[in-house]
């Protein structure tokens, strides 16, 4: 079975034009993606840089006669793959259409001295969600700055099994328990092996996997340096440099909180959270991670595809009210979500931040209950509702 993934069309028009960069984390569908928009093309070719075979057709430039579509995958572990790329689409762009993929922030790892500026359209594929899986269509989104628009008659079954099972595919179509278990050992395992030797000259390769044990624990709590250091025993600049390590590979990612003149936030501290939610033991903090990923993957669509200035940040004060999440359009406030395993009333964190910083929807999604009611202007509705309005 193949989910239709939601950015296919996006990337498919962009080829048309310019080359597309798609990048995510290792095994959440970009191959398949890739191949899918290969075969609709009508020709063209697949060549991998972890292939030797292909290494040789990629440096020796053998491309097919004709109009065609090349598909690049994991090319940013070439050294000198930016300034490549840059003279083969200069040559070609009149008949060749370039699209490439890889586990790593493709926007980061660009060695080589020339520029892809203006050359390229760039991607970010998440796991998957609840409406990609409910629509597999291209999505259907308000536009930007208004109300979210939430369908009636969600159900919460799609959530049960992504909180048990990730959004990562392979696992999520099995529906098992064994190869969910099976599938996240040798993903780490070749993360850790592949990625991060292959990108990162590190000396210590144990500490940045013990690192990664511990986010792991440390889900939806403000995330200290010192403290990791500590724990670690390590200085705060190798702490601190695992950590954007395990970042622009897509093995975690930081929600930083929000700063307004009118709240007297803690501005240093972010939240991490894993691509991988189905890593997280503790049912409070999956759920606040599955949350994060949905949104965050809204916020990177309509970043991607549509342009916009759109951020995810949380909310915190110097009295201790927090909020979950807080989307931002131009910096400004759009919408606020806070993530409750149970709950038969609203949050006053969520009141307060609403009134104080003028936020134009809040919302309390609620894991386990189905009431979907409005009171003081927060909104509280199960999680199936909300999810089902992102992407």
């Amino acid at each position: 079975m193949v989910i239709p993934r939601y950015i296919e069309m996006c990337v498919s028009r962009d080829l048309e034009s310019k080359m597309v960069l798609v990048a995510g984390p290792r095994q959440v569908g970009k191959t398949t993606l890739a191949r899918e928009i290969l075969k609709k093309s009508g020709a063209g070719v697949y060549l991998s840089w972890d292939n030797q075979g292909d290494r040789k057709e990629i440096r020796l430039a053998r491309w097919p006669g004709g109009d065609a579509l090349v598909v690049l995958d994991e090319l940013h572990k070439y050294r000198f793959w930016k300034r490549w790329l840059k003279g083969e689409f200069d040559k070609h762009q009149e008949r060749l259409g370039f699209l490439v993929t890889g586990s790593a922030r493709l926007d980061v790892y660009r060695r080589g001295g020339d520029s892809l500026q203006g050359r390229y359209h760039h991607f970010r594929l998440h796991p998957l969600t609840y409406a990609e899986i409910q629509s597999g269509a291209e999505p259907r989104l308000p536009p930007p700055g208004t109300e979210l628009s939430i369908p009636r008659g969600a159900t919460g079954t799609t959530v049960e099994d992504l909180l048990r099972y990730g959004g990562f595919p392979e696992p999520f179509l099995a529906q098992s328990e064994r190869v969910l278990r099976r599938w996240q050992k040798e993903r780490v395992d070749r993360f850790f092996r592949e990625d991060v030797r292959d990108l990162e000259a590190l000396r210590d390769l144990s500490g940045i996997q013990l690192l990664a044990d511990m986010l792991a624990e440390r889900v939806a709590s403000p995330l200290s340096i010192n403290s990791l250091r500590e724990d670690l025993e390590v200085s705060h600049k190798a702490a601190s440099h695992w950590l954007e390590i395990l970042e622009r590979l897509y093995y975690v990612f930081r929600v930083r909180p929000y700063a307004a003149q009118t709240v007297r936030g803690l501005k240093k501290m972010p939240k991490a959270y894993l691509w991988d939610w189905s890593l997280v033991q503790e049912p409070g903090p999956r759920f606040e991670n599955l949350v994060a990923s949905h949104l965050l993957k809204f916020c990177h669509f309509l970043e991607d595809a549509e342009g916009h200035r759109v951020n995810l940040h949380y909310l915190r004060d110097k009295a201790g009210r927090e909020v979950d999440f807080l989307v931002t359009l131009d910096r400004k406030p759009w919408f606020a979500v806070d993530a409750k395993t149970r709950s038969h009333w609203i949050d006053p964190s969520l009141r307060y931040f609403r009134e104080k910083l003028q936020i134009p929807w809040t919302y309390q999604v609620v894991l386990e209950g189905a009431r979907d009611f409005v009171e003081d202007g927060v909104r509280c509705l199960p999680a199936s509702a909300l999810l089902s309005a992102l992407i």
